[in-house]
């Protein structure tokens, strides 16, 4: 699997891809002692940043030529820890328009085969530069 992003901080962590399509984006998060809660789970602000590339890729590729995505809200559910991992955000496409567009998110703990939280994420689409 290809780091997401390679020279920055999130190619550190890492973020993988595992599937990037027009439809759909795939990008796992390895569990690590040093990316952990004191229980063990991985940190549920890492499985919000996790949400957010995931989503976030899938939007810009929605934006139009030249323009970006902003996350304009992101609503989660935490469902069950991340224990075991990786964890591993799904994210597709709920609507696409001129202004805005919304992303829905599932993480999954893909070790204990367990659904870990449900997301939805707004975007405003940026005019070009």
């Amino acid at each position: 699997m290809a780091v997401t992003i390679p020279d920055h901080l999130f190619g550190k962590l890492p973020f993988y891809d595992v599937v990037d399509t027009d439809d759909m984006v795939v990008v796992d998060l390895h569990n690590r002692p040093d990316l952990t809660n004191i229980r063990g789970a991985l940190q549920g602000g890492l499985v919000a940043t996790l949400i957010d590339i995931a989503a976030g890729r899938l939007a810009v590729k929605y934006a139009g030529h030249l323009a970006g995505a902003a996350t304009s809200d992101m609503t989660i559910h935490f469902l069950a820890p991340i224990m075991t991992g990786p964890a591993r955000a799904t994210a597709t496409l709920v609507r696409a328009g001129r202004r805005s567009i919304v992303v829905a998110v599932d993480v999954i703990d893909v070790g204990a085969d367990r659904h870990a939280a449900r997301a939805t994420v707004s975007f405003a689409v940026l005019e070009p530069r």
